[in-house]
């Protein structure tokens, strides 16, 4: 074949058909090396350097493959990582595109710490409704630490500047080798048998994977999340991730932080409580300010409500007008009433019908001599000869005896 019959590639033609190449003969691999020209961009994504003594590598890890990490890489490091090779076409480089990154040496602590980490979460123990609200203002805080580490100076005085008025209760304990989570876990049972303080603070500097390995104890893990006191961990720095952060109540970066999280500000308290004098302050005036016009308008309808002497004395002379009014119109009835009985009685009285030319004839026969028991004569069968009757007249009485008495019934 003849030179000007071979096909002639672009350079990105080429580097494409490297890439592909790359791709298909390698596998996911891992490589450990020092970190090199570290680089981390606004947008999440890491650039650095892999090297050893015979060569290096460009490597590449994306925003959301680095959020796993649980640390922020330093030039300098030593790391493991598992990756993808390839080719970045637009420079022809070699690179990693890497998946996962794990500090070098640690691969069996760090897959430890995957495995229980699944475990838990399954179990629930990071779920947030089980998580406890750590108080805005707790009576006292409690500290689980060695006395020797240098963040119980740091949290001292982050707590001494911000609630000087909170006491603190330190319960120590070592933080660091095989015994330190039997000694966390005996600090957390002594807090809760004084029942003491109202929240903990979990904290430890930063350090190696193995130095904050007790803070990965599944044990602890347990009684962190039976705790009956809300706890706030700090360990390590911001980059460092424990189980005991994903059980604890609240995560601080730093212990430093933990106390800041704990530990209201005086500062800002005593300016809540200004902000608030001044609002209840403005509430009462408000309410003065209503009440008072509430009490001119009734005071302007009492004075309409109060009576006036002239309009009173008019009220008077019109109110005895109406009852001599209405007295006179009363006895007026009365005096009607009265004549109207008068003739009534007029007419039924007994000496009205004598003077028209009748007689009574009265019987006192078996009672007193008294008028008051006499009684008028309606059947002549009590008429008889013996007995003295008395007989009224339109002008007076008289007594009879009958002679003769001839009945005609």
């Amino acid at each position: 074949m003849s030179e000007i019959s071979r096909e002639i590639l672009s350079v990105g033609d080429l580097n494409r058909a490297i890439a592909s190449s790359l791709e298909e003969r390698f596998d996911t691999v891992w490589v450990s090396g020092e970190i090199s020209n570290f680089k981390a961009y606004d947008s999440g994504h890491w650039y650095f350097s892999l090297k050893d003594e015979e060569g290096q590598i460009r490597c590449v890890m994306f925003r959301g493959r680095n959020g796993q990490v649980g640390f922020m890489p330093q030039s300098g490091d030593l790391v493991e990582v598992s990756a993808q090779l390839g080719l970045y076409v637009p420079r022809g480089d070699i690179q990693l595109t890497i998946q996962t990154l794990r500090r070098a040496g640690m691969g069996g602590l760090y897959e430890a710490f995957l495995k229980l980490k699944a475990k838990l979460a399954k179990e629930g123990l990071f779920d947030e409704d089980r998580k406890r609200e750590i108080p805005t203002h707790p009576r006292a805080i409690g500290i689980i630490t060695s006395p020797q580490a240098a963040a119980l100076k740091d949290v001292l005085s982050t707590l001494a500047r911000r609630a000087p008025h909170i006491p603190v209760v330190i319960y120590p304990t070592l933080v660091q080798g095989p015994d330190a989570p039997a000694g966390i876990i005996a600090a957390l049972k002594a807090a809760e048998k004084e029942n003491a303080v109202d929240v903990i603070l979990l904290v430890r500097g930063g350090g190696s994977i193995e130095d904050l390995w007790a803070f990965n104890d599944e044990r602890l893990a347990y009684a962190i999340a039976d705790s009956q006191i809300p706890i706030v961990s700090g360990v390590g720095h911001e980059t460092d991730v424990t189980i005991a952060d994903f059980v604890a109540d609240l995560r601080a970066p730093t212990p430093t932080g933990a106390a800041e999280l704990a530990a209201p500000r005086r500062d800002q308290m005593l300016q809540e409580l200004d902000a608030i004098m001044q609002a209840l302050l403005q509430r009462v005036n408000q309410r003065v300010e209503r009440e008072a016009q509430t009490l001119d308008q009734l005071a302007l309808r009492l004075s309409h409500a109060l009576p006036n002497p002239d309009r009173m004395r008019e009220q008077i002379r019109s109110w005895q007008q109406r009852l001599h009014q209405a007295w006179t119109v009363r006895v007026e009835s009365w005096k009607r009433d009265q004549g109207h009985y008068q003739s009534q009685l007029e007419m039924l009285n007994p000496q009205r019908t004598l003077e028209r030319g009748y007689a009574v004839i009265l019987n006192n026969q078996g009672q007193s001599t008294g008028d008051q028991a006499m009684h008028a004569v309606r059947n002549p069968k009590e008429l008889n000869t013996e007995q003295v009757f008395q007989v009224r007249l339109a002008e007076g009485q008289v007594e009879v005896e009958f002679a003769k008495i001839a009945s005609n019934l």
